[in-house]
């Protein structure tokens, strides 16, 4: 049966649909040995030969599903052309190849999510799903109650506007505070340019949770396979705000 090559490409475990969309378009793919940056074209993964970056792929691939406490200084991408160290170092022993669902900057820590289940990388990452992800950071300085509300109400970035979920203060000393924010978007080092735009630098950031799902006691550098219950409740919808 033809399927859009995008989802062919996330239910092979490559990447997620959007990360599919960009190979294509990058002129990475190949139906039949035709090179195709067409969106929308169509395949049939039983009978066509499929190829991404001239590897033959195959959509028969058990499904993984890991959570992973990220330490600092590592990126989330397969590929660093700085060399540094990349997320899947960390992984050697899984011996399947995963991705990242979402991402979390070089400096930043905490929660990731790997899979090879593009279509659920899909669910965790794009914004109209609105998956919440609960930070814990480190600011310099100490915000104001007007900073807060500023943070719930909305301020403007040079991308667009942004909100909080929710901000709540944690430790606090006089230089420094810790905060707990929850978010449901996931624009590049937002939360960072966030502070940092109402002059408080973050000196440290920890992703704590992503939907329901809890970093819980998993130590740096150290990963679980997440659980069936676990991986079905990640995908229920969000239940909207009354």
């Amino acid at each position: 049966m033809e399927e859009r090559l995008q989802k062919i490409i996330a239910a092979a475990g490559i990447c997620s649909r959007r990360a599919a969309e960009d190979l294509i378009l990058a002129g990475k793919v190949q139906v039949n040995d035709r090179v195709v940056r067409k969106l929308g074209t169509r395949a049939d993964p039983g009978r066509d030969e499929i190829r991404v970056d001239g590897r033959l792929i195959t959509t028969e691939v058990e499904k993984v599903y890991l959570m992973l406490n990220k330490p600092a200084g590592y990126v989330t991408t397969l590929k660093d052309p700085e060399g540094r160290p990349i997320v899947t170092d960390l992984l050697r022993e899984i011996g399947q190849r995963v991705f990242p669902a979402g991402r979390l900057d070089y400096d930043s820590e905490g929660l990731l999510i790997l899979t090879n289940d593009g279509d659920f990388a899909e669910r965790i990452q794009h914004p109209r799903y609105e998956v919440p992800r609960t930070y814990l950071a480190k600011i310099r300085g100490r915000v104001t109650r007007k900073e807060i509300q500023s943070l719930i109400n909305g301020i403007e970035l040079e991308d667009g506007p942004f909100t909080v979920d929710g901000i709540q203060e944690e430790k606090y000393n006089e230089k420094s505070q810790w905060l707990r924010v929850s978010i449901s978007e996931g624009r590049n080092r937002i939360i960072r340019r966030a502070m940092e735009a109402l002059g408080h630098p973050v000196a440290r950031l920890i992703r704590v949770s992503v939907g329901n799902l809890e970093l819980g006691d998993l130590k740096p550098g150290q990963y679980r396979r997440l659980q069936k219950r676990e991986v079905e409740r990640l995908l229920r919808p969000r239940r909207k705000k009354a």
